[in-house]
Order: structure tokens, then sequence, then C-alpha cells
């Protein structure tokens, strides 16, 4: 039995494994379609996967950070729903992991690439594509000379294919990520042996009691962050669809009042008091 990717303990004990830095190097260099003179043949994992505490879990920000041979710098990250101003903290946490490279009177040139890749399980941008890079363009040139920072993005919910339709390791991937918690077999068409790794640190009978514990809680907390922000949502819509129409009222009556209507039939027609209408 698989346990589900996705879950940030689950995450960052595939992806950020010291013993298994393979699995790493492999999932970034097909997601971020890294050319083959920019591969990644080795990475040095800054936070490597430690059992969390429980009572730490809502403070604790399970990504995973590394960086390569040629000091490239990257950060990992999955996120299961759009929180407000998502966007804003992607680019403040990765500003801050730049600007964090070096001390204050340090020279500038020492400061290297951050590459964010954000795995979502909720859309974001327009348009059918699940995989997304955000680079810093010259808007005449279209040339990309601000090459520091780089933001790619995986949608879940975007991707559909199915087992028969896995071609690319990329497509066997995010597969993987999106369908190993429904699994109880590795697919017979991933024979690529990081992803088969990472399914075997997915085999609930390899963790121990404390993990599956943590795993447990951290699925939990999810599931409510979760229903909190469709209640939240839910909740937004209704107050607007009442502003809606309380504006709509006090729009009619201004228009009946200006035409000469006589105040109680506004008041009946809309609803409103005609202490209400005398004030418009």
């Amino acid at each position: 039995m698989f346990l589900d990717p996705t879950n940030d303990v689950a995450f960052k004990r595939i992806f950020g494994n010291e013993n298994k830095k393979n699995i790493l190097i492999s999932f970034l260099n097909s997601i971020l379609e890294l050319p083959n003179d920019r591969l990644i043949t080795e990475i040095n994992i800054e936070n490597p996967y430690q059992i969390p505490k429980i009572k730490e879990l809502k403070e604790t920000i399970l990504d995973v950070r590394c960086k390569d041979s040629r000091g490239i710098n990257y950060i990992v990250e999955i996120q299961l729903c759009k929180q407000s101003a998502f966007e804003k903290r992607v680019l403040y946490y990765t500003s801050k992991a730049y600007t964090n490279q070096i001390e204050i009177g340090e020279d500038y040139p020492k400061l290297n690439q951050i590459i964010f890749l954000g795995i979502l399980d909720f859309n974001m941008f327009d348009g059918d594509n699940y995989l997304s890079t955000h680079l810093i363009f010259n808007k005449e040139t279209f040339k990309n000379e601000f090459k520091d920072f780089r933001f790619s993005f995986v949608e879940l919910p975007k991707f559909n294919k199915n087992e028969q339709e896995l071609v690319t390791i990329e497509d066997k991937w995010i597969y993987f990520l999106k369908n190993a918690k429904n699994l109880k077999i590795i697919p017979e068409n991933i024979q690529e042996s990081d992803i088969k790794d990472a399914f075997e640190l997915l085999d609930k009978y390899g963790w121990s009691k404390e993990e599956l514990e943590i795993y447990d809680t951290i699925s939990i907390y999810r599931q409510d962050e979760r229903g909190r922000l469709e209640q939240a949502k839910v909740e937004g819509e209704k107050i607007g669809i009442e502003k809606g129409k309380t504006e709509g009222k006090y729009e009619t009556a201004k228009k009946m009042k200006q035409k000469g209507f006589d105040i109680k039939v506004i008041a009946e027609i809309t609803g409103l008091t005609e202490n209400e209408i005398e004030k418009l």
C-alpha cells in the first residue's frame, strides 16, 4: 500500500532523503526540463528529512531546499490549496532565500540563481498546461537578462493522463505525485529506477509508528485547512450575493424616486424602509 506523496512529510521523506539523492536529481532534471548541458549531477540537500514534532507542525514549512555543484539553489514545495496572496508569499519566500546567500557588505557577484518549484493541488493559471515556467523577460527583446529568478509550477488537477499514456519521465513523475496513493503496485511501464525508489519509500510498511502518526496528523490538519478555506469561500460568495442584492435595491429605489414614484410604492417594491428611501 502506497501513501500519499503530496502529504508534506511523505513529500519531504521522498525528495529530502540524503540516502536517495538520485530521486531528487531525477525529479528536478525532468520536471524543470533542464537541457543536457545544465543537468544536475550532484546535489547537496540543505534541510534533509527529519521527523517533525506534532506540536510544531502548523509552524513548520516542509519544503525541500538543495544546491547543485554549480551553486544554483532549488526550493521545492508542495501546496494543497490556494491561500490568500499565495503568489506574493512565493515571491517573498524566494527573494528571502536569494538575499540570505550573502551577509551585509559582501560582494553581490556571490549571489546565485534561485529556482522555485511549486507542486500545486489546485489550478493557479489560465490555460490547460499543467507545467509552466515563469521568467523575467525584456518586453522588447524577450531576452531573459535577469536570470537569477525562475519559478516553475506543476498544477496536478490539469494532469489527466492515464497509465497507458505515460511516455516521458516527466509524465511519470507527475503521475506518481497525483496517483500513487490510489495504486497497490508500481505500473508496468514505469521502469525508471529513481521512480521505483520513490514508490518504495511510499510503502506504508516501511514507515515507523512515529512517522505514520505524523503522516496522519498532517493529513487531518491539511483536510481541516482545506475545509476552512472552502467554507470561507462559500461565506464570501454569500456575502457578495447579499451585498449585490442590497446595492441593487438602492439603485432601483434611486431611479424610481428620480422618476417621481411615490415613496410608499418604492418601499413596497424594493423592501427598503421609507426612511432609507428618503435619504437617497
